[in-house]
C-alpha cells in the first residue's frame, strides 16, 4: 500500500507542477518563511491527513506540520485541520495536491457516515464495491473504513465473485461454479450473483458460500433469506439508497454493498490560508 500511495502522490504533484510553478517561483523567493492552516469549511469526518502530510514532505522534508487529529474524528466548520511552518514555495507548490486529497476522501468518509449511522442498530455488514475512482482505489477503500463501513474485494485478484456475464460466458450456475471449485484454493470462498429465486437455489445446489442477491425487491429478498437458511452467507446489491438501508438491513441478509459509498460521495470543503509572522499551533 505504501508503495501505491507514494506513486499516487509523486503522479500528482507531477501532473501539477510539470516543469515548475510559474507564479510561485516568480512571486515568492526559495528562502521566504511563513506558516499555513488548513481549515474546514463545513462539518465533516476528516481522512487523508497522512496522505496530505507526505505530499509536503515530499516537497521539504524540513516542513514543520502539527494536528490535534487524526482520520476518523468529525470536524466543525471552522476547525483547523492542520498548521504547517516553513519554507513558502513548498507549501504552495503542494497546497492543491494535498486538498484534493484531503477533500476527495474526507468527502467520502463523511458520506459513509451516513450511511453508516442508518443501519449501526442491524446485525449486518455495509460494504464498497469496485465503484471507484482509477488509480485511487486504496485511498477511497480507507476512506470508506474510515467512514464506518468496511470492505468488499480489492480488486478481480482477491475474491471470486461470478457475475451474470461469467454465467452466460459458461452456460449457467453449477457450471461456473463447479470450474472455479476445480481451479482455486479450498480457502478461497465462491460468491454468485442471481437474480432469480430459481438462480438462488441453483447457486445453492452448487454449493456457493456467497450469494449475492442483484436488484430484488424485498418480497423477493426476503423469500431468498430464508431459501437460503443459513446454508450461505446473503449479500445484497443493486439499488440500494440511504433511505431504503433500515428497511433491507430488517430482511435478514449478511451484507449489503453499494457503489454509492464511492461513485456518489462528494468532496468537502476544505481551504489553505498563507500567513507571514509567527506561527499558530494547531
Amino acid at each position: 500500500m505504501m508503495h501505491t500511495v507514494k506513486k499516487l502522490i509523486d503522479d500528482a504533484l507531477a501532473e501539477d507542477i510539470g516543469s515548475g510553478d510559474i507564479t510561485t517561483d516568480n512571486l515568492v523567493a526559495p528562502d521566504q518563511t511563513g506558516h499555513a492552516v488548513i481549515l474546514a469549511k463545513e462539518p465533516m469526518v476528516l481522512a487523508g491527513l497522512e496522505i496530505a502530510i507526505q505530499v509536503f514532505e515530499t516537497l521539504d522534508p524540513s516542513l514543520a506540520m502539527e494536528s490535534r487529529y487524526t482520520d476518523g474524528d468529525q470536524l466543525a466548520a471552522g476547525d483547523r485541520v492542520m498548521a504547517l511552518t516553513g519554507r513558502l514555495r513548498p507549501l504552495l507548490h503542494g497546497e492543491r495536491t494535498a486538498l484534493n486529497f484531503l477533500q476527495r476522501m474526507s468527502g467520502i468518509a463523511t458520506h459513509v457516515s451516513a450511511y453508516a449511522a442508518a443501519v449501526k442498530d442491524y446485525p449486518v455488514r455495509l460494504v464498497d464495491t469496485r465503484k471507484t475512482t482509477p488509480g485511487w482505489r486504496v485511498l477511497e477503500k480507507y476512506a470508506v473504513r474510515i467512514g464506518g463501513a468496511a470492505n468488499h474485494r480489492m480488486g478481480l485478484y482477491d475474491g471470486v465473485l461470478i457475475k451474470d456475464n461469467h454465467i452466460a460466458a459458461c452456460g449457467g450456475i453449477t457450471t461456473a461454479v463447479t470450474r472455479v471449485r476445480a481451479n482455486t484454493s479450498h480457502l478461497v470462498k465462491i460468491e454468485v450473483e442471481v437474480g432469480t429465486l430459481d438462480e438462488v437455489a441453483e447457486a445453492l445446489s452448487a454449493g456457493a458460500d456467497v450469494i449475492m442477491l442483484d436488484n430484488m425487491d424485498l418480497e423477493q429478498i426476503r423469500a431468498a433469506v430464508a431459501a437460503i437458511d443459513q446454508r450461505a452467507v446473503v449479500e445484497i446489491s443493486g439499488n440500494v439508497s440511504l433511505e431504503k438501508l433500515p428497511e433491507l438491513a430488517r430482511t435478514g441478509v449478511d451484507i449489503i454493498s453499494v457503489g454509492a459509498l464511492t461513485h456518489q460521495a462528494q468532496s468537502v470543503d476544505i481551504s489553505m490560508r498563507i500567513k507571514t509572522g509567527e506561527a499558530t499551533a494547531a
